[in-house]
């Protein structure tokens, strides 16, 4: 597997970024990228993404094996979006992969989305892995059509399975897509919209 992935994207307006894996110096500058994703965003991801602390404990305990962290940078060097895959090597879903994304407001609808996840499927296509999991609250329209036109489909509805930052609950989403033919859409689609060359 490529355990440091660095490619740069034109992406359909013409700006370039780069999907790199992320280093432990990367930190304090991920953290920032978090500061400002604004809290109704926030609401259901996973970790207190605010908590300096954590995003250090992120970096400290960096190993790509376990969990993959890319990141899109700007030409002016600043995180603009975050991606992870999440694998276990043993098990009955050790076949499996789970990918968490999160991008700027700023950044949205431009492609910073797809190359992120072009960049998780082939690393997980690398690694041997059939399936690609997402998950998110049924309240995410917005996650869910991005998921959607990465063809991703829904598997199941687990009621009140998510409670967020608030204290409410909500329906969990879990939808999956195919890795090799995942893989193959994404360049189909990549051929039509972005340019991408490699570092």
């Amino acid at each position: 597997m490529n355990k440091n992935p660095s490619k740069k994207y034109v992406l359909k307006d013409g700006s370039e970024i780069t999907i790199r894996a992320m280093a432990r110096n990367d930190g304090s500058a991920l953290h920032e990228f978090f500061k400002h994703i604004p809290e109704e965003d926030r609401l259901f991801l996973k970790h207190d993404v605010v908590d300096k602390k954590i995003i250090e404990q992120w970096a400290k305990d960096l190993d790509y094996n376990r969990v993959l962290p890319l990141l899109a940078i700007d030409s002016g060097d600043h995180i603009i979006g975050d991606a992870t895959l999440h694998t276990t090597d043993y098990g009955w879903s050790r076949h499996l992969g789970e990918i968490r994304l999160v991008v700027g407001r700023a950044y949205r609808g431009r492609g910073v989305g797809f190359a992120l996840s072009k960049e998780i499927f082939i690393n997980a296509l690398e690694r041997g892995l059939l399936k690609i999991t997402a998950q998110m609250a049924a309240d995410q329209k917005g996650a869910i059509k991005v998921f959607e036109n990465l063809g991703f489909t829904r598997e199941a509805v687990l009621k009140n399975q998510i409670i967020d930052l608030k204290g409410q609950t909500h329906d969990l989403i879990i939808m999956t897509n195919d890795v090799s033919e995942a893989v193959k859409a994404m360049e189909r689609y990549e051929a039509e919209n972005l340019v991408k060359t490699t570092e």
